[in-house]
């Protein structure tokens, strides 16, 4: 609540002040209700006996607080106790009596039951249990151990939230990740500062594989490599230990999907388990896990639904994902982290929000299906296979509007045409106008990766482009290129 209600705190003193004055307080709360009687006087205790009994009933009532006018009312008990002046040999006497007859009246009543009362009620039991002895060599009767346990673990999830199942299921195998890179100080130049950044990561594999953004680590590296910058370290530390972090070196990484492979010098490491992002639905659990704010808040639980499937957001200026949406709590820190379904198993890899004054719960994930198969892909080759390359490099400020000024058909611009490249050996040159891909009218550098990436390495495709000659002029040439392999 955003208000507080000082009013029953207020009439609660006021209260008080009226019982001071009759001399009785009474409060009830949520724990039980207490009544405190404090109208002693002096005159009740007057005399050498009710002065010892007050000294004797304040000691022993001091642990309530409360002091009774009337001793003799009170509801507790003294721990005081009197020696008594009977016949020690009469009483003994009388103990002994009464413990023999409570022996003979006890195992009258145990054997009595045994041969009477078992025998009567075995029929009614039989009948619940079902007929027939449970016996070594009877496996028909036996009550087999997966049916004992089938029964437990449907006691144990009812009784309990499936999200803390899925916690205990899910969180050892999300970890955290901290980038330590040296930048200079703008100011003073001969000064560089140390800066560390936090996110974390997927346990994809026992044996010390794990899966990240590379966003979260590529300021460590240098340039598109997998190389450290001087200095810099990459560190992972798993929730088990986390006073024991982990060199980690890079195995690949992939700036077009925002997805890193890291590994760890360990192993026998609690691997997550994929599940099947081709079969999530809209309305269905999602529990994310990481470390929002970083590794202080390492494990963070949060919990949403599936919110949208195939929402296109871009992640640079050349560059969209198509990716999960979910309301569960996405936050800097959770980059790299595990979404699960209800049964625990990984559903995408947190990547991105929308964050702003105007924008709650908007997160996203990357789909495992995808993130899978990229990582399956940079742990074998290093890079992703099978990715098609037309091996040029594009103007993105050229718009319609710049076309029709300078009356051209409006198209992609080739920039720069990397050598030995599928495009360099058809004969597409630096300013050439890309205007349609095998039969498709292509306009926008993303019109022309969709129509690539329906093509393999090795595929041979016709390109129309525009051939800028001089002002006014210009030719259509249409060129045969064959595929490359982008590594």
């Amino acid at each position: 609540m955003d208000d507080y209600n000082y009013d029953g705190l207020n009439n609660h003193d006021e209260l008080i002040n009226e019982e001071k004055n009759s001399g009785t307080v009474e409060s009830n709360d949520d724990t039980g209700s207490e009544k405190v009687d404090n109208s002693y006087n002096a005159d009740a205790l007057s005399g050498a006996e009710n002065t010892q009994n007050f000294e004797n009933t304040l000691g022993t009532e001091k642990k309530y607080e409360t002091v009774n006018k009337d001793l003799s009312s009170s509801p507790y008990y003294t721990e005081s106790y009197k020696k008594s002046k009977k016949n020690k040999k009469g009483v003994l006497l009388q103990m002994i009596v009464v413990a023999l007859m409570s022996s003979i009246i006890g195992g009258s009543v145990v054997g009595g039951f045994f041969m009477f009362g078992i025998p009567a009620l075995k029929s009614p039991v039989q009948s619940i249990l079902g007929n027939g002895a449970i016996g070594e060599n009877d496996s028909d009767s036996v009550i087999s151990k997966n049916e004992s346990d089938m029964y437990r673990k449907v006691v144990i999830e009812s009784a309990d939230s499936p999200v803390v199942a899925i916690a205990e299921k899910v969180g050892p195998s999300v970890v955290g990740i901290s980038v330590k890179s040296t930048t200079s100080n703008d100011f003073w130049l001969f000064s560089p500062s140390q800066s560390e950044e936090q996110g974390s990561g997927i346990i994809i594999r026992s044996d010390g594989y794990i899966m990240t953004n590379n966003h979260v680590i590529e300021k460590a590296l240098s340039g598109s490599t997998n190389n450290l910058v001087q200095n810099a370290k990459i560190q992972v530390i798993l929730p088990s230990n986390p006073d024991k972090p982990y060199d980690a070196t890079v195995v690949g990484r992939d700036t077009k999907t925002d997805l890193a492979v890291l590994k760890i010098d360990a192993s026998s490491l609690p691997a997550v388990e994929f599940g099947n992002s081709d079969e999530v639905k809209v309305g269905e659990l999602a529990v994310a896990i990481g470390n929002p704010g970083g590794l202080e808040y390492m494990g963070s639980v949060t919990v949403g639904v599936i919110s949208g499937l195939n929402r296109k957001i871009p992640i640079t200026d050349d560059k969209e994902l198509k990716l999960i949406q979910t309301d569960a709590s996405i936050n800097p820190g959770n980059s790299g982290g595990a979404l699960v379904n209800a049964e625990g198993k990984l559903i995408g890899v947190n990547t991105a929000k929308i964050g702003g004054f105007d924008y709650e719960g908007l997160g996203f994930a990357i789909p495992v299906n995808k993130a899978k198969e990229i990582t399956d892909s940079l742990i074998e080759f290093k890079y992703v296979r099978g990715r098609p390359s037309l091996g040029i490099q594009v103007n993105t400020g050229f718009t319609k509007e710049v076309a029709d000024r300078f009356g051209i058909p409006e198209g992609i611009l080739v920039y720069k045409v990397e050598i030995f490249s599928a495009a360099y050996k058809a004969g597409i040159q630096k300013d050439d106008v890309i205007t349609e891909f095998n039969g498709v009218r292509v306009k926008t550098y993303e019109e022309l990766e969709e129509q690539k990436n329906k093509y393999k390495p090795e595929d041979m495709v016709k390109v129309k482009i525009y051939r800028y000659q001089e002002e006014g002029k210009g030719e259509e040439l249409t060129l045969s290129v064959v595929l490359d392999e982008q590594k």
